[in-house]
């Protein structure tokens, strides 16, 4: 019954973004949490656009995910990629894995993948939707409902904040809503291939990601709190 709620209680929220926020558009890095937005939008409001930052370095099993998307829903998933050029000279400069050497080297390489993609992306919205929720990490634990994100001067919307991994997946299993393969390998939390690893029963869900990092420095800049 409280995950049925919490399923209305998002569809309201989503189509009144559509209604107040035109145009707005879900971030989809394909996780469970925006597989299960994905399927929410497709089937009651889809008006609403959805995107992706396709950052080149994708695990294959994401790549798999995106066309089983594409045969599931439709072509509703709008693809941004980074600037080739800009790539290469890094890669050229620095080498193709820097960003093991720091976490200034791995930031710029998440700049370059994701966040000029992301503001590209967001530059004409109105708003913009995640699929964040509270419990997936130490840096956000503390997360809104609504934001305001000061870096691309709209509102930030994260539906899902409240929704435990469960509940999460219990959507998924009951709506057969298509999901990464990784996450039935020990992959919670799924990023770029190489900055990206299996976790332990024991380890927080987002211990795979840049693990060679302190917790409080795992984000790659696109979830920036103001």
């Amino acid at each position: 019954m409280l995950v049925n709620k919490k399923i209305v209680s998002v569809i309201s929220l989503l189509k009144n973004i559509q209604r107040d926020y035109t145009p707005a558009a879900l971030a989809s890095s394909f996780s469970a949490e925006d597989m299960l937005l994905t399927d929410i939008i497709t089937k009651h409001v889809p008006e609403l656009n959805i995107f992706t930052l396709d950052t080149g370095r994708l695990p294959a099993e994401t790549y798999d995910l995106m066309q089983r998307t594409h045969d599931r829903y439709g072509a509703v998933v709008e693809i941004y990629a980074p600037d080739c050029s800009v790539l290469a000279e890094y890669v050229q400069a620095q080498g193709p894995n820097a960003f093991y050497n720091s976490v200034e080297q791995r930031k710029q390489c998440c700049a370059m993948r994701k966040l000029v993609p992301l503001k590209r992306a967001l530059s004409t919205r109105k708003a913009w939707i995640t699929g964040l929720r509270k419990e997936q990490s130490v840096t956000r634990t503390d997360i809104q409902r609504m934001e305001w994100d000061a870096a691309h001067g709209i509102p930030k919307f994260n539906p899902l904040t409240e929704w435990t991994e469960k509940e999460v997946w219990d959507y998924i299993r009951n709506n057969d809503v298509p999901f990464n393969e990784l996450h039935e390998q020990g992959y919670p939390s799924i990023g770029c291939a190489p900055c990206t690893r299996a976790i332990s029963a024991k380890e927080d869900i987002r211990a795979g990601r840049w693990w060679w990092e302190n917790p409080e420095s795992k984000e790659c800049g696109l979830h920036v709190r103001n």
